[in-house]
């Protein structure tokens, strides 16, 4: 199905994090259409941000192609949270779920000590979760979200990375997601593009050094998504014509995200490790 909702979307704006049943058009996490066909079967995963949006889309294809995860998450999302529990354990598979707040580097650890524990190890992270936040002026950012910004979306990655990094065997995956914004920053995504190129950054130099461990460390940049994040962070008319600028002329669904996600997990992405996938519409990536 490629028949997506396209802009204008219905007003609309929610308090942050977001809710997925707040969202009008309801996206599409795959929960109808994603077959699977093995490609994970007898993985362990880890996914920061699984309750929603492209993680729970990720969750969604990971468990139907035979994947055990863990899902990270804010207590703020338990109800969505829980909605992404209910199609993972359709799929046949084992979830746990662990609320919390990854800027804190005990907490990410403790995910880690979870899912070696609950699962019986680690195969694959996937650091998906992200906060942002939309200002008009550079004296509108405080220092407080300059740094919360930063704690979730790059220092997370790196404390979890190393924590789960004496975990992964040989074989072992890393995925993060970075965004267009790594390559085309929204001026009033500062702080979030800025993180976003760090992680791209981020991204190849752990490859080299994870290499000999054949570890493998890739990302996905997506261009404009179609989640929670987006009512719950931009302003009304940036919602209504969200992904209206791609040559596509649309938002992604989280469902259509979900693939590269699979194909980097899996032994058919065995000789990629450094690289970037974009998902961007048809806007031009570096």
């Amino acid at each position: 199905m490629t028949d997506y909702p396209r802009p204008p979307y219905p007003e609309q704006q929610q308090a942050m994090p977001g809710n997925t049943d707040a969202m009008k058009p309801r996206p599409d996490h795959g929960e109808t259409s994603y077959v699977g066909s093995g490609r994970l079967a007898g993985k362990c995963a880890i996914i920061t941000g699984g309750d929603s949006g492209i993680g729970r889309a990720v969750a969604i294809a990971y468990a139907r192609e035979g994947a055990d995860l863990l899902i990270s998450y804010l207590s703020e999302e338990e109800e969505d949270a829980r909605e992404t529990q209910k199609w993972v354990e359709a799929a046949g598979r084992k979830t746990v779920l662990m609320p919390g707040d990854i800027s804190s580097a005990q907490h990410c650890r403790a995910i880690i000590e979870k899912a070696v524990e609950a699962l019986g190890g680690i195969d694959i992270l996937v650091n998906n979760a992200a906060h942002q936040a939309s200002f008009e002026a550079l004296g509108d950012i405080s220092d407080r979200e300059w740094e919360r910004t930063f704690a979730v979306n790059i220092h997370a990655m790196f404390y979890l990375s190393k924590a789960a990094a004496p975990h992964l065997e040989d074989g072992g995956v890393i995925i993060n997601t970075s965004s267009i914004n790594a390559d085309q920053p929204n001026a009033h995504l500062l702080a979030y593009a800025t993180t976003k190129g760090a992680i791209q950054n981020f991204t190849m130099g752990l490859a080299q050094m994870l290499a000999d461990k054949n570890i493998r460390v890739n990302c996905v940049a997506p261009g404009p998504v179609w989640t929670p994040l987006i009512p719950s962070t931009m302003p009304p008319e940036a919602v209504k014509s969200f992904g209206g600028n791609t040559p596509i002329g649309r938002a992604a669904q989280p469902r259509e995200l979900a693939p590269p996600y699979v194909m980097l997990a899996s032994d058919e992405a065995s000789y990629m490790s450094g690289a970037t996938v974009p998902v961007t519409g048809g806007r031009p990536f570096m």
